[in-house]
């Protein structure tokens, strides 16, 4: 059986980054996946460009049971310290909007920066290496009956995105060693709709700024609207904080006053509101809300009251999704294993000395536009210099 001193198991942003940082601390690193090649989420993701991470990481734009829990990675490793490797390596970036950096070039390119940084640290991969058993005696973590190591990391994701292997795995792994799970559920993910909101899927393919909103928490981003419902920034961003039966707000038009259309009455009062509406939204969408709205009246025949009545209803235009397209299409999941059983300074497990669990397959969870990554090279740069 061959020995090291630490086995990571997952191959992806988080586990790269974890094996990189121990091996280059000198630890002997074995890092495992059953995948063919290394990092396959971090290829697709920002449109093969990796949006790799966000210049505003704080801890309030992720998700979790204890939202404290990723503050102390966080603070450890942040974004400024992963620009300074990309930097490093060469790697050209831009930021695109609300804080987003993206690779000008190619997300081959941190996949190549990760694999590089895990061969200076003489980091062992085995990759197309299915996890058969993963056992613990005499205190050491036993991997397949083949390798075995003191400490063990638990980098294998959750299971959004199953076509590209996902799994729940990180969780049937948690249990077996006594760590709770919260409740995995789908998150930056489009909504479906039901009969009701048949307008919506009529205008599949057109996008609006929007801001959507649930409760208090509330995006400004665009919205798409698709042929099973809704999609864009705004609607993944609110996805993960929705709940079936919970309600999702659309402002449609979030630049305008109350007053607009009494304005626009005064001004034209000819004009009909499929027209005012088609000045601030896209046509086939100003077309299906006056359609639902008013049936062709000109603005001056409309009463002011009336009027501010329609401006409030596009303002506050509320659907209810009757689900999510699911695990298929979520970027990412919420739950996990439950940080309540993690230590936040090193991502070790409280009750089983030398089990660390990183990444997505941590009860946290972030925003849409580079969180997630940030997290995933925050975590297992915590965990790499814990092993």
């Amino acid at each position: 059986m061959q020995s090291y001193d630490v086995i990571i198991l997952g191959a992806g942003g988080a586990g790269l980054f974890c094996a990189a940082t121990a091996g280059q601390r000198g630890r002997r690193v074995l890092l495992i996946d059953h995948a063919e090649k290394p990092g396959k989420k971090i290829l697709i993701s920002g449109g093969g460009r990796c949006n790799f991470t966000n210049l505003g990481c704080a801890p309030d734009r992720f998700l979790s049971q204890n939202p404290h829990f990723a503050k102390s990675a966080l603070r450890q490793y942040t974004q400024t310290d992963f620009i300074d490797m990309v930097d490093r390596h060469g790697i050209d970036w831009h930021e695109k909007t609300l804080g987003q950096l993206f690779c000008d070039g190619s997300s081959r390119q941190i996949v190549a920066m990760l694999m590089a940084e895990c061969t200076k640290g003489g980091v062992e991969v085995r990759l197309s290496q299915p996890v058969t058993s993963v056992t613990h005696a005499d205190g050491r973590y036993q991997v397949n009956g083949a390798f075995q190591a003191p400490s063990l990391v638990i980098a294998t994701g959750g299971p959004s995105i199953p076509k590209m292997g996902a799994t729940g795995f990180a969780y049937d792994l948690a249990r077996q060693f006594g760590l709770g799970v919260v409740q995995p559920r789908p998150a930056l993910v489009p909504f479906t709709l039901g009969p009701d909101d048949i307008m919506f899927r009529e205008l599949s393919g057109v996008a609006t700024d929007t801001v959507a909103r649930i409760g208090k928490r509330a995006f400004r981003e665009a919205s798409l609207f698709t042929h099973k419902g809704l999609s864009g920034p705004a609607i993944l961003q609110i996805s993960s904080y929705w709940r079936p039966g919970d309600a999702v707000t659309l402002d449609l038009l979030p630049d305008l006053p109350g007053d607009w259309l009494i304005d626009a009455k005064g001004r034209a009062p000819r004009m009909h509101l499929k027209s005012a509406l088609s000045l601030n939204l896209p046509k086939r969408l100003a077309e299906a809300l006056s359609n639902r709205l008013d049936p062709g009246r000109e603005l001056g025949n409309l009463p002011d009251k009336t009027l501010r009545a329609i401006a409030r209803d596009l303002s506050a235009w509320e659907v209810r999704p009757t689900g999510t397209e699911g695990f298929a299409k979520a970027e990412v999941t919420v739950g996990g294993i439950d940080t309540a059983d993690l230590d936040s300074r090193s991502m070790g497990a409280k009750s089983m000395p030398g089990l660390f669990a990183i990444g997505e397959a941590v009860d946290v969870t972030g925003w849409l536009g580079g969180y997630n990554f940030q997290w995933a090279w925050s975590s297992g740069w915590v965990a790499g210099n814990a092993v």
